[in-house]
């Protein structure tokens, strides 16, 4: 009976010793949670973000990301000095993506996929350390993940983020909510008509940037004449659109170029003529050129980042148009001519 006692009272005793350790290590590895993204019912306001886009947690705990938006997005840890790519080539390695569950230390890049609505993706930070989180498809989309010591405090529960998340996503969503009035600007030919294409704003916080945009084209049925010309105006200022008339290309990284036929205006615009409905056309990526970094050289106008399209049209009928990249959105409109 003695030994039985000395053996449990020994056991508790290391019991004991095991919680001390876990006490002053922190509690164990626990896997948070963070939503991509947010929309409206109709799928037309989209909040490019992390919700929330900052959050503390213990060296070697995870992060488990949801996917809440039909818009695609990544989950991308770069290291320091890493050239960013163009979204297909992810972390520029072999494979360009990894898979879930993902260990990030800070040495080497990690990448999930461009993902939707239901996707997720988990990510086990293994470093001390403060690590910017980007997405690859939309440059102002970042956050920061802090990593502390086990031993440190850490200043909210799972809670806390779940409700700073639905708060941060309601206010980019709301500033997504744009009248989207169309701009008369620029060189024109007579009998012109401006259709603004999509809106947006780029909103900051201490974590990070986020994009409140606006998919879609503010009139989506126009009328106008024979002879007359429509131009379509790109005012957000990151997201790019395409108008594409007839047949999209079929090889998706052919996107952001124009079709054959568009020719450029003496203002650096982008032109095609349609003859008759069915005629196909398309206008590669429409959108703003990004700042250029401090002490870089400026770089002179480029055509590869043109903010407005036009269309001059021949024949009578309807001629429907989408943007390519963000028709399943709904993202649609038509010009009527008579």
């Amino acid at each position: 009976m003695r030994h039985s006692l000395w053996g449990r009272s020994l056991g508790f005793f290391w019991v004991l010793i095991a919680i001390a350790i876990s006490s002053a290590s922190g509690r164990a590895d626990t896997t948070w949670h963070v939503q991509v993204g947010a929309q409206s019912k109709d799928l037309g306001r989209q909040a490019l973000a992390f919700l929330p886009n900052e959050i503390w947690i213990h060296q070697h705990d995870s992060i488990t990301w949801h996917w809440a938006v039909d818009e695609p997005h990544t989950v991308t840890f770069m290291t320091p000095g890493q050239v960013r790519l163009p979204f297909p080539f992810g972390c520029g390695g072999a494979p360009p993506f990894n898979t879930s569950p993902a260990v990030f230390d800070g040495t080497a890049c990690v990448s999930t996929p461009p993902l939707m609505e239901p996707g997720t993706f988990t990510v086990q930070f293994t470093a001390v350390g403060n690590y910017k989180v980007v997405c690859l498809l939309h440059q102002d989309m970042t956050g920061t993940i802090h990593v502390l010591k086990p031993s440190d405090p850490l200043p909210h529960e799972q809670p806390y983020y779940d409700a700073l998340g639905e708060e941060q996503g309601e206010h980019v969503l709301s500033e997504a909510d744009h009248d989207g009035h169309p701009s008369h600007g620029g060189w024109m030919h007579a009998g012109a008509h401006v259709i603004t294409v999509g809106d947006g704003e780029v909103v900051a916080n201490g974590g990070g940037k986020s994009t409140a945009a606006l998919m879609r084209f503010t009139d989506s049925s126009a009328t106008i004449h024979v002879g007359d010309t429509v131009e379509w105006d790109n005012h957000d200022p990151a997201t790019p659109h395409t108008i594409t008339f007839g047949t999209e290309p079929a090889d998706e990284s052919r996107l952001p170029i124009p079709s054959a036929d568009v020719k450029i205006d003496a203002d650096g615009a982008r032109h095609a003529t349609l003859n008759a409905p069915g005629d196909s056309t398309h206008s590669g990526f429409i959108m703003a050129a990004p700042e250029e970094e401090i002490g870089s050289p400026t770089p002179p106008l480029s055509p590869v980042f043109v903010t407005r399209f036009r269309v001059t049209f021949k024949g009578p009928g309807t001629y429907p148009f989408i943007c390519a990249l963000h028709d399943g959105l709904g993202m649609k409109g038509q010009i009527i001519v008579k």
